[in-house]
């Protein structure tokens, strides 16, 4: 890249932080459409908004492709939503909780049962049979707060298989601290998936204080039951659509680069950490591109995955709808941690001593942005795309109070900072566009 290039490349940095307009378009998804869960009159209207958000910000080729999935409901079949977690002795009290996503409802009534705690997936397994069948599993895992986010691996897994690994050994339901880095009074939801060797038990979270509660009264050797009432049911299979757009290249038009973010929220909030402030950051990135002067060589395509909190169903329906031209890609990359500062960069394992990584590292410096020795996975949408040979470009943005408001009612613009949005908006500028021009292969 000659300096002439890097000099539009600051332009662009310098435009995300005083034209841009990503705030606005937050403010516009979050109070015009609101929670966007697969199957609901949201995500319908989600992507309506997003076909106009594409055509306003100069977008070609725009349009959807469909993306098959599973659907399910919180709500009982009269359309009430009953979400009921009370602990019945040593005392009563109601406790703040939320059914986990894909859980099945308590059938003719409440669940009550003795609690046992375990504080780790190997710890359900020693505790076994003997001890938990006929009880439900009370599961303490409190997450940390790091900024690279990497607590939520081990939580994230122990909320998605917590239920079924305590139910094949007898437990009656499941409840988990919630999977969050507060001790806020909210409770945080999140997907959860049966085993299909396994019976399929209520699954709820629990929040952080209520978690703690538990887990005080069990260390104190008292006698603790549960209620669980929970009316959501799976539903039928559905159908979900991708949003795309693009901005042609010119003499590279024939690759692309894929950067895209999930339009799907969860339903308790109104989805503008996770993932709206993405959508809006990858509407921006084209829009600001398309406006500069010199067009970018290769055709940058920017896609809104439906069905990422549910199932992952968009990002595998884009694997599966462009395997044809998967050899096209020059990289993908997706923003899926709100407005958090871009802080680290990844690329492919085997070329980060290449040419293309060093250069790009290098042109990316003046963000304060460091090569990052471990390899670019890219998310949970474009990630499908890996088997297919694609190489992915991370920014690691800060998550260090990101999982303070993912999947929790608390998941609203006022917690966007709008100074922070754009920086992160100008990041992933600046990075798109450079993979748009470099002369280097990362394959």
């Amino acid at each position: 890249m000659k300096s002439s290039e890097e000099r539009w490349l600051l332009d662009l940095r310098a435009s995300a932080r005083g034209d841009s307009r990503a705030y606005d378009l937050l403010r516009s998804l979050t109070d015009e459409v609101g929670p966007r869960f697969s199957g609901t009159p949201g995500e319908a209207a989600a992507v309506q908004w997003a076909l106009e958000a594409m055509r306003r910000a100069g977008l070609a080729n725009v349009r959807t492709e469909a993306a098959p999935t599973v659907l399910w409901s919180r709500g009982d079949e009269r359309g009430g939503v009953a979400e009921r977690v009370e602990l019945l002795s040593p005392r009563r009290e109601r406790l703040v909780a939320t059914a986990l996503g894909s859980s099945v409802g308590t059938v003719g009534g409440a669940v009550e049962a003795q609690v046992v705690e375990a504080t780790s997936m190997e710890e359900i397994d020693r505790l076994g049979r003997a001890r938990l069948e006929g009880k439900i599993l009370y599961l303490h895992h409190v997450m940390p707060r790091l900024r690279d986010g990497t607590g939520y691996n081990a939580g994230g897994w122990a909320r998605t298989a917590g239920a079924s690994r305590a139910a094949k050994h007898g437990a009656v339901g499941f409840v988990i601290r919630s999977i969050a880095t507060h001790s806020l009074r909210i409770a945080h939801t999140g997907i959860l998936h049966y085993d299909g060797d396994a019976p399929k038990i209520p699954a709820a979270a629990l929040s952080p204080p209520d978690g703690d509660l538990l887990h005080r009264l069990l260390a104190d050797g008292g006698r603790v039951r549960l209620a669980m009432e929970l009316g959501c049911r799976p539903l039928h299979a559905g159908e979900s659509f991708n949003v795309l757009g693009e901005i042609p290249g010119t003499d590279l038009a024939d690759q692309i680069v894929l950067f895209g973010a999930h339009l799907d929220s969860w339903d308790v909030g109104r989805g503008a950490v996770d993932d709206g402030a993405g959508c809006v950051m990858a509407l921006e990135v084209a829009r600001m591109i398309g406006a500069l002067p010199k067009r970018p060589r290769r055709t940058l395509r920017i896609a809104l995955f439906a069905n990422e909190e549910l199932g992952a169903g968009g990002g595998r329906a884009y694997a599966e709808a462009h395997a044809g031209e998967a050899s096209r890609h020059y990289a993908a990359m997706e923003a899926d941690q709100s407005d958090g500062a871009p802080w680290a960069l990844r690329v492919p394992e085997h070329r980060r001593d290449s040419p293309a990584s060093k250069r790009l590292a290098a042109l990316l410096a003046p963000l304060h942005l460091e090569l990052d020795p471990g390899p670019a996975r890219g998310g949970v949408d474009v990630g499908p795309l890996h088997a297919r040979g694609v190489p992915f470009v991370d920014l690691r943005q800060d998550a260090t109070r990101y999982f303070d408001l993912q999947h929790s009612a608390n998941d609203v613009l006022e917690n966007v900072v709008r100074e922070e949005l754009d920086a992160a908006t100008g990041a992933f500028a600046t990075t798109v566009a450079l993979l748009l021009h470099m002369d280097e292969s990362l394959r």
